[in-house]
């Protein structure tokens, strides 16, 4: 199937012959490519980033880019600097791809991930090397530790998509964690581990930052606070899912 759009360079209009079979063919080849070779490389990471997180980390930025004209319709003055352009599949790609550097081991994974995506040839089927540059970049700017805000709109969607504020999966995470990189330590150990790792990261000023306005992170975010504020409350919520581990 053709169709003739009208498209336009340097001020001036012209028709573009368009392919769109060539299009749909483009999207279910990146799709396979996500699906059936990326995701499944995540089976080999740690508990708390298996297939089910690069899935969700997915799903989470498709769906912060689809809100994202409502919210800016909602704005009384124009959110200039939120109205870029955004390509779906360069976003996906850069979604899925965020922890494959987790391969090597946690501590450098997310400039690992750029590295091994600017030497994915696979990408280059689909994607200028502009866009494998910002999928890169995406992935490198994602980690919450992070001590400066992402390069780009894709940088920021899929660093906030990453931030799963569901305090039963944070906390289990974080126990997973634990289990997988201190095995020495003792079950109370890991408990007072679990809660110190809670207070650095998610407590009110830790070091975790939101960037997407329009993300309902942030009332979750304040839910887990309330919780991590009051230790007498959250030690017992700790347990009870170090329990369902064990």
């Amino acid at each position: 199937v053709k169709v003739f759009l009208m498209a336009k360079t340097s001020g001036i209009y012209y028709l573009c012959n368009c392919n769109i079979d060539d299009n749909m063919k483009r999207m279910q080849e990146i799709d396979a490519y996500i699906f059936d070779v990326l995701v499944p490389k995540y089976a080999s990471f740690d508990a708390a980033h298996k297939e089910d997180h690069a899935l969700t980390v997915i799903g989470q930025a498709m769906k912060l880019l689809d809100d994202r004209k409502e919210w800016l319709l909602s704005q009384d003055v124009p959110a200039v600097e939120w109205s870029v352009s955004v390509d779906r599949q360069v976003l996906k790609m850069a979604a899925a791809c965020h922890d494959l550097g987790l391969v090597n081991g946690r501590d450098r994974h997310h400039l690992d991930s750029g590295v091994i995506i600017r030497n994915d040839e696979n990408l280059r089927k689909w994607f200028t090397s502009e866009e494998v540059e910002v999928i890169a970049q995406a992935a490198e700017d994602h980690r919450a530790s992070g001590t400066s805000a992402p390069r780009t709109i894709y940088g920021m969607i899929v660093a906030e998509a990453d931030r799963v504020i569901d305090t039963e999966t944070i906390i289990l995470r974080t126990l997973q964690f634990g289990q997988k990189h201190y095995p020495d330590l003792s079950y109370d150990e890991h408990i007072q581990r679990a809660v110190n790792h809670l207070k650095e990261k998610y407590g009110r000023g830790g070091y975790l930052k939101l960037w997407i306005p329009w993300s309902d992170n942030a009332v979750r975010l304040q839910e887990l606070q309330d919780l991590i504020a009051d230790e007498s409350a959250l030690v017992p919520v700790v347990r009870k899912l170090a329990a369902v581990l064990s």
